[in-house]
């Protein structure tokens, strides 16, 4: 068997901590995205930005080595078809933008997440912790299972209702700005809360720019990334969600946003949806 099969056997029958070690080239990055997707924590790139070897990473491998030892294994949340559907027809689609943030793990919550969205979703920006050179490979992945188009995130692109935007900009953040007609912005920046892009900067300038009218959602990850983020969101009325310990790979950053006040609701992966585009839910 190849490496994907041998991966969606091993996660099935006895799930390990995986990072995957991936080549330069662009089938690498999908089957990487695939194999986060099949479950694998993390990624690492053999070659720098410029396709050169890179003989020293400065600790990287060692640092996702390290997280990837604190890894759990929830018990799988899966969503029906049958589940997915009724869902999107009780959808409310009042909130005039969704902000999701998510790390380890994250990919997989994602697939479970977006596959409830309607093909009509409030314009949704993710910030997912990855090496950005995967991150086109993801939104591919994430495409092929959103009923809404997902698209990676371009500086001054509009934020139009009925699609997704996840940030790939490497050293970019990425932020929502504007009146009416919401748009990216991507600005280059030094690491915040450890990252770039930060979930922290993209939930602020949703705080900002949307306010009570956004919905916050913090998934699966490592450390504190998007907590005090989730907490601006909810002191400006916006309506915030946290994934809960039982179905988290990684409960870090969904348990600093709980610890701050910032989570309205805390929710299982597989009931996300519904809460965040139907609050009665």
């Amino acid at each position: 068997m190849n490496g994907l099969a041998f991966l969606e056997k091993i996660m099935t029958l006895r799930p390990t901590p995986v990072i995957i070690v991936s080549g330069a080239t662009q089938e690498g990055n999908d089957v990487t995205a695939r194999a986060l997707a099949l479950g694998a924590v993390n990624c690492y790139s053999k070659y720098d930005p410029s396709g050169k070897l890179a003989l020293n990473d400065s600790g990287e491998l060692g640092r996702l080595i390290h997280d990837a030892a604190q890894v759990r294994f929830p018990k799988p949340a899966r969503v029906s078809p049958v589940v997915a559907e009724e869902s999107r027809r009780v959808i409310r689609r009042d909130a005039k933008l969704i902000a999701i943030g998510s790390s380890t793990g994250g990919v997989e919550a994602l697939q479970v997440l977006l596959r409830e969205f309607p093909v009509d979703c409030p314009p949704t920006v993710i910030v997912q912790h990855v090496n950005p050179r995967f991150a086109p490979a993801i939104a591919r992945t994430l495409d092929k299972i959103c009923p809404a188009p997902v698209q990676v995130a371009v500086n001054d692109m509009p934020l139009v209702a009925g699609n997704v935007y996840l940030a790939a900009e490497p050293d970019h953040h990425l932020l929502v700005r504007g009146s009416g007609t919401f748009h990216a912005k991507l600005r280059r920046g030094e690491p915040v809360s450890g990252h770039c892009p930060s979930v922290d900067v993209l939930f602020g300038s949703v705080a900002q720019t949307v306010g009570a009218e956004a919905v916050g959602i913090l998934l699966t990850g490592m450390g504190r990334d998007g907590a005090q983020g989730l907490l601006a969101m909810a002191e400006t009325g916006a309506h915030t969600i946290a994934q809960d310990e039982s179905t988290c790979t990684v409960f870090g950053m969904p348990r600093a946003a709980i610890a701050l006040g910032g989570a309205r609701v805390v929710a299982p992966i597989n009931r996300i949806a519904r809460h965040a585009l139907n609050r009665a839910a």
